[in-house]
Parts: structure tokens; C-alpha cells; sequence
């Protein structure tokens, strides 16, 4: 039921009501996911550890989804499986009559590691120390890139397909030539790609430090760490502009760019405890030059910038703090409008963009009768509400795996339970995830904003979902889940005795990336989305003699554009022995 802007929707709200069980069938619940390892929910530093879910047998309370066996949930504490579905009734709108299955853990707390026996990092933590960078980038067997000092604006890229003829570069400025110092490529074994280039971290303070984002362009790897951007070529390492200083460190970042491969970045105004990260810059990624800036100005009362979240949608860039957003043009840095309270003490608590959609996931009548969260969908240019939907009491939108189709997971603390379900362009209820299994897609924790956008090892593509199973320690399988009737399509399991979870699909593959082993690179391989088989191929092999460095990447973002396949890490040590890279490419 589309609603009047800005006003709150009408009914569906309270306590959502129970329903005779319906017929069953799935499996018992299962035991809480071990820590560490791929996919496995970690928690956050004082939680409880998770605990297992309810007994053996038939969901015992229904509601209008049905119940639902499966896996646990990890977000902020123990979650089970759901005993009702998560939307509020509104005049006219129906519930499947199956089981609901909660689907998948949104990993809240920590997310899936890429090390062995390491622990996983908080991603994005307001306390968390930031990255001071002085690393130096070596170009170990790079592409034709032409360089030198020049602006990439002024040169050809060159960069269209990976390379081994060009010599190393330092990847400080000062031209060709120098050495590999870790002897990365030697002894590699027939079959192994090469390490193109990688950057050695520098010394970051004792309590870690953060690295958030990476980008890749057609000319560009950009990385965002401590009071610096910076950009690399993508063939082989050389700078492509001079870093971006920030006055203080970096505090948030957009975390995908804009249609021409803009992207904003705040940081923070001060260094006291009372600091806010509230001071915005536009960046263009592929030439480094500066765009506008802009201050954000604080909210009500609770509604301080002291953490914001950023998203682009279209040539939208909207600011998130905790009770609020405003709204900026990505172009000019023109301030749009703001959402801000509405109807029943409704506040707007996250949102989440694509270049044509925007979404808003509200708290309303917090600590009321009727509390609950409400998603909707707004005109990115105008702010203008194109519909609303409620959510029952109890449930929070955690995360969005996907806006087109929109895609959210959501949690119920009290019912120890999670839910995964696919919404109509309307915002009406389509289906539920109902596969009795165990997922672990990676996403960070959120300290104070929601991070609705924090996961990777989730795909949406086609009508279809694409989940990684929980790893427990070893193979796992990817799972592809069709949209229209939340069921199992299909699965494959990991080719290696690692987990592999899915990274995007490219010409009707699935791209996946599995892990390596303590002594095996970890490999990128791809899956036919389509027909009867679903061959596992391999397509990068990433040499043994880099699997530990592979392994030591915290919470690593990654990506393959091109055939190269590109890992960071979101977080590092701090500590200085350890020589732990920044930033590696591999190719073939």
C-alpha cells in the first residue's frame, strides 16, 4: 500500500499474532557456529557466545510465515530460528501459508575471517585506532601500463588484461626498476598465477588500524586507509595520482562509487573524545583530484554525527546519522533535504543506495506498544516516500543483501530468531528463504549505524540469491535460492577442503573466490548460473608460496575485475614484525 510522504503507514502495527502451526518436516535446529573461520558469526567483544536453538521436532508457534528450523544467527547475541514472519498485516496483504525458514546469519558481529586461528576484526568500530600509511607498493611482474610520474588523465590505461613484462616499480613515485624484496613470485609451481603487485602495510598503532573501501576502475585500485586515499594502477601497482591527505583519519566511506566513479569520504573534525565524524570530501578515483566539501551539521538531541553512514544513490549521496539523514547532490555537493522524524516517533535509522533505488529502514515508537521498524522506499533526488512497509515488534532490519530486487535480513532478538525475505518494487511481501541450512556471509559489525550494506559472500542476480553455507572449519557449499519461492535451486560444494563464497556473476557465471589453505593459494573459480550442471571451473590459482600472506588478509574485501583478482584488508594489526601487506593483485 503505497503511502502519503513523509506520513506513517496505516495499520499493521503491534504485536504480531500467532497462528496454528502448519505442517512441517525440516530438520532440528543446530548447534551455534564455532568462531573464526569463514562465514562463522563472530561476537562482538562482551557478548554472550550463541547459544543453541530450541529442540528437535515441528516449528511449535507459527505465525502468519509459519516457523522455521535452520540455522542460528549471530546478531547482536543468539539467534535461532524465527517462530513468526516479520511483517506487519496491512489491509489486503496476505502471508504464505508454508514454514518460514529464517535463512541465513547476517554475521553481525565480526563476519567470516580469512585468517586461520586469528580472530575476526570489528569492521567500522568508532574506537577502533586508523591505519598511519608510509607502506611502499611493489610491482612485481606488472602490466603495460606506460607510467611513470604522469597523471593517468594524460595516458593511455593499457591496463585491459593482465601482464608479466614490466619491471618492478617501488610504487612510491620514483620510477621503474628495484626488486621484488619478498621474493613473492619465486618457486611458484606450474598452474600458479603471479602476485602482480601488493603494498606492504606500514606500522599502524598497537591496537590495529582501520582500512575501509576499495574500488576498482577501469584505470584505478583505490584504497582508503588512516588519513590517506590512495590510487594504483591496476595492472601493475604504479601510482596513479599522489595520495589524498585528510587532516584527521578517515571515519566513513561510500562504499560503492557513483556512475562516473565518485566517491565521498568523511572523516573525522578532531582528535578529542569528543571528536565527530562529521567532515565530508568528494574524490574522483580515477585522477585523485579533490571535490567539493562540506561539513554535517548534528541532528536533535541523540542525533549526533559522532558516526555516520554513507551510500550513493543515483547523483544522491545520502549522509546517515543515527536518528536522521541529509541529503547531498554527489555532483556539487549541494545539500537536497533531510529525513527526520515522522508520524509515530518514526526515525530514520539507516539507508542503503543503488545508481536507481533508496532505501530508508526506520525505528519507530521505540520503547512503546508499538515498536517495530519500518522500511520505504524514497525518491533519491527528492526524498519523496514511494511506499512504506512495517515491520512486526521484534524484528529489526539488520542488513539488505540486495535493493533490486530488494532482499533484507532481519533479526528478533527475543524469539532467537532471523528471516530472510525478498519484497515486490511495491514493497509488498514476495517470498522467505525456507532451505534448512546454516549460512555465513561475511558482514562487519555496526557499532552505531545499522550498515545495511556491510556484507559481502552474498549475490543476488537473475532472480536468484547466492549463499555461502556456514563453513565449519572446512569445504562449505554455495547455495542458489530462487527469489520467486525462497526454495533451493541448486548447490555446489567447494572445490578444496576451504570455503569459497560468491563474489558477483559475470556473463552467466557465478564468480566465486575460495580460500586458501595454510600451504595453498586460494583460487578464484566460476559456476554456470544456468542448464542442468554447475561445474566448479577454475580460473586464478593463486601461488602456495603467497597462502599465508593470503590468509593474514583481516576481514579482506575482494574483487576480480578483468581477470585479476584483487584483495585488502579492512584492518590491521598493528604490529610491526608481522610485515602484513595492504593491498595484493594476482593474475594470470
Amino acid at each position: 500500500m503505497t503511502q502519503p510522504p513523509d506520513q506513517p503507514p496505516q495499520g499493521g502495527f503491534g504485536p504480531p499474532q500467532d497462528q496454528s502451526p502448519q505442517g512441517g518436516g525440516f530438520g532440528p535446529p543446530q548447534s551455534p557456529p564455532a568462531q573464526g573461520g569463514f562465514g562463522a558469526p563472530q561476537g562482538a567483544p562482551g557478548t554472550p557466545a550463541p547459544q543453541p536453538g530450541p529442540g528437535y521436532g515441528y516449528p511449535q508457534q507459527p505465525g502468519p510465515y509459519g516457523a522455521a528450523p535452520g540455522a542460528q544467527g549471530a546478531s547482536p547475541g543468539p539467534y535461532g530460528y524465527p517462530q513468526q514472519g516479520p511483517y506487519a498485516p496491512q489491509p489486503g496483504y496476505g502471508y504464505p501459508q508454508q514454514p518460514q525458514y529464517a535463512g541465513t546469519p547476517g554475521t553481525e558481529p565480526g563476519g567470516r575471517s580469512r585468517l586461520k586461528g586469528r580472530p575476526a576484526v570489528i569492521i567500522g568500530a568508532a574506537v577502533a585506532a586508523l591505519l598511519v600509511i608510509g607502506g611502499t607498493v611493489f610491482a612485481v611482474t606488472g602490466g603495460g601500463d606506460g607510467g611513470g610520474k604522469k597523471k593517468p588523465v594524460a595516458q593511455k590505461s593499457g591496463d585491459s588484461k593482465p601482464s608479466a613484462s614490466m619491471p618492478v616499480n617501488p610504487g612510491d613515485g620514483s620510477g621503474d626498476g628495484g626488486s621484488d624484496p619478498d621474493n613473492l613470485n619465486d618457486g611458484r609451481k606450474p598452474g600458479e598465477a603471479k602476485v602482480l603487485w601488493y603494498k606492504s602495510a606500514p606500522d599502524a598503532p598497537g591496537s590495529g588500524a582501520d582500512a575501509p573501501g576499495m574500488w576498482i576502475t577501469d584505470k584505478t585500485a583505490v584504497k582508503a586507509a588512516y588519513k590517506q586515499v590512495f590510487g594504483f594502477r591496476v595492472g601493475n601497482g604504479k601510482p596513479a595520482w599522489s595520495p589524498v591527505d585528510f587532516p584527521q583519519k578517515i571515519c566513513a566511506v561510500t562504499p560503492r562509487p557513483s556512475a562516473d566513479d565518485k566517491v565521498v569520504v568523511a572523516y573525522m573534525n578532531g582528535v578529542s573524545d569528543n571528536a565527530k565524524c562529521n567532515q565530508l570530501q568528494q574524490l574522483d578515483l580515477n585522477t585523485g583530484e579533490k571535490g567539493w566539501s562540506a561539513e554535517v551539521a548534528d541532528g536533535g538531541l541523540f542525533d549526533s554525527a559522532l558516526n555516520v553512514e554513507l551510500t550513493i544513490s543515483g547523483k544522491t549521496l545520502m549522509v546517515g546519522r543515527t536518528e536522521s539523514g541529509t541529503a547531498y547532490d554527489i555532483d556539487s555537493g549541494k545539500k537536497l533535504y533531510d529525513k527526520e522524524k515522522y508520524g509515530n516517533a518514526c526515525f530514520p535509522a539507516a539507508f542503503a543506495g543503488t545508481p536507481s533505488k533508496l532505501i530508508q529502514v526506520a525505528s519507530c515508537g521505540a520503547g512503546g506498544s508499538d515498536e517495530h521498524d519500518e522500511i520505504s522506499e524514497l525518491d533519491p533526488a527528492t526524498g519523496k516516500v514511494k511506499w512504506t512497509q512495517p515491520v512486526k515488534k521484534g524484528w529489526k532490519v539488520e542488513r539488505t543483501y540486495s535493493l533490486s530486487p530488494l532482499v533484507v535480513y532481519l533479526t528478533n532478538e527475543d524469539k532467537n530468531a532471523w528471516n530472510i525475505s525478498t519484497l515486490t518494487k511495491d514493497g509488498k511481501f514476495r517470498s522467505q528463504v525456507v532451505v534448512d541450512e546454516k549460512f555465513g556471509p561475511q558482514c562487519g559489525w555496526a557499532l552505531l549505524q545499522r550498515d545495511l550494506q556491510g556484507c559481502q559472500g552474498v549475490v543476488v542476480r537473475d532472480g536468484m540469491l547466492y549463499l555461502p553455507t556456514d563453513a565449519k572449519g572446512g569445504a562449505n557449499e554455495i547455495v542458489a535460492i530462487s527469489l520467486a519461492t525462497g526454495k533451493a535451486a541448486w548447490r555446489v560444494k567447494s572445490p578444496a577442503d576451504e570455503p569459497m563464497a560468491p563474489m558477483k556473476v559475470k556473463g552467466g557465471k557465478l564468480i566465486a573466490y575460495v580460500q586458501p589453505s595454510y600451504d595453498t593459494g586460494g583460487q578464484v573459480v566460476s559456476i554456470p548460473t544456468t542448464g542442468s550442471s554447475h561445474k566448479v571451473t577454475k580460473l586464478l590459482q593463486n601461488p602456495s608460496g603467497t597462502a599465508e600472506i593470503e590468509n593474514d588478509f583481516f576481514d579482506g574485501a575482494v574483487d576480480w575485475v578483468d581477470g585479476r583478482f584483487y584483495i585488502s584488508s579492512t584492518r590491521l594489526n598493528g604490529n610491526d614484525q608481522s610485515k602484513e601487506k595492504l593491498m595484493m593483485a594476482f593474475g594470470n
